[in-house]
């Protein structure tokens, strides 16, 4: 069973899913503009394989309070503190896929003994052709419209931004978690193109996976910074795309499972 609570942040309330309550601690941090509910698939079974595990709604995404203006990645780290604090976990596990890779590495790299475990999910170690990509989806406020042509809109940009895409369920979910916070959807996306994320890599101290699949459209960055940190562990699951917690979430949760332990 999937549990749901709320902690105290420094902006408000943080939402939380949690499964396995008594094992060991694993925080799970989304990709944008998601939510905790990215790891809804996975989470029963990490659950099974003796976890604690908490997947966070980052402020101002599902249904966590926002912060008050757009902040950087380094705040968001930062606010992953407070939950540990108030769940009352001196140390944790820690996973992040995408934009949670990059608020799990700032994380990582800022409180090190926090960290027992670190599992980068698709880094966005990004080059400047890749950001430049990214930066080409010109995330901004969805505008309402009588006519419904944002609905429209946010599907349109949620597909162009999953090539491969196959699993309509995921794309309807993730899409709806988009439009769930149309003003702010994109703070997160812009947080992460300002934020060079070799620095933190390069403090990181905790064992490490960078953890990929070959599908994904981070691939090929996430290869990048296993070269910049050979020392870390390298995983890549065959196909899929970046809902591959969706997609093969027996294979997916196997590979974190197989890392952790």
């Amino acid at each position: 069973m999937i549990a749901r609570a709320y902690v105290d942040g420094r902006w408000g309330q943080v939402h939380l899913h949690r499964a396995g309550q008594g094992g060991r601690p694993l925080l799970l941090l989304h990709q944008s503009p998601l939510s905790g509910v990215q790891f809804a698939p996975a989470l029963p079974l990490l659950a099974a394989a003796g976890f604690d595990c908490v997947a966070v709604d980052t402020p101002g995404y599902g249904q966590s309070d926002a912060p008050p203006e757009p902040v950087a990645i380094g705040d968001y780290g930062a606010a992953m503190a407070d939950v540990l604090d108030a769940l009352g976990w001196r140390s944790a596990l820690l996973l992040g896929h995408h934009t949670g890779a990059m608020i799990a590495a700032r994380f990582a790299a800022t409180n090190p003994a926090r960290v027992e475990r670190l599992i980068l999910n698709g880094v966005p170690l990004l080059s400047a052709q890749e950001r430049a990509h990214f930066e080409s989806f010109a995330f901004a406020p969805l505008e309402l419209d009588r006519n419904g042509a944002h609905l429209t809109a946010a599907w349109a940009q949620r597909i162009a931004a999953t090539p491969g895409w196959t699993d309509l369920a995921a794309m309807h979910r993730h899409c709806t978690a988009m439009l769930a916070n149309p003003e702010r959807y994109f703070w997160a996306f812009r947080a992460a193109f300002a934020h060079d994320m070799a620095p933190d890599l390069t403090r990181i101290v905790s064992p490490t996976l960078i953890m990929t699949n070959t599908g994904e459209d981070l691939f090929e960055a996430s290869r990048r910074a296993h070269a910049l940190r050979p020392n870390f562990g390298f995983a890549a699951l065959e196909g899929g795309t970046h809902d591959i917690v969706d997609e093969a979430p027996e294979a997916w949760t196997a590979a974190v499972t197989a890392f952790l332990r």
